[in-house]
């Protein structure tokens, strides 16, 4: 039961959220999986390392195709998105978590950045 109510709470928290508190999510989602991958590594389990480069790949592909280019700053994200989304490959690719260290630094300036603007939007 426990299990379906937070699955529950979690599924009306993304539904009733505005678009900066989903990218916000987003950004803590891809800092999570990161950490999973790493610890993944570091226990030789190659699945959970993998499974788990894979669902941050995919949040940084999603934030990529959600860019709105009208704003010129879209351009400075789609190159950041695509030097992340490289690197996840790579270190997907030689179980590295050396490079998984050094994206979750970028993921994390960027939410806490995110966070930043959200306050001041307010």
């Amino acid at each position: 039961m426990p299990i379906n109510a937070a699955a529950a709470y979690q599924n009306n928290k993304v539904k009733t959220a505005s678009p900066a508190e989903l990218t916000l999510m987003l950004y803590e989602g891809a800092i999570k999986f990161c950490n999973i991958a790493i610890i993944g590594i570091e226990e030789n389990n190659i699945e959970k390392s993998n499974q788990n480069i894979i669902k941050t790949e995919k949040i940084i592909a999603y934030l990529r195709a959600t860019l709105d280019f009208k704003y010129p700053v879209a351009q400075d994200f789609e190159n950041v998105y695509g030097y992340i989304y490289e690197r996840l490959i790579e270190a997907n690719l030689h179980k590295d978590k050396v490079i998984l260290k050094e994206l979750l630094g970028y993921l994390r300036d960027m939410r806490d950045t995110w966070k930043e603007v959200m306050k001041l939007a307010k």
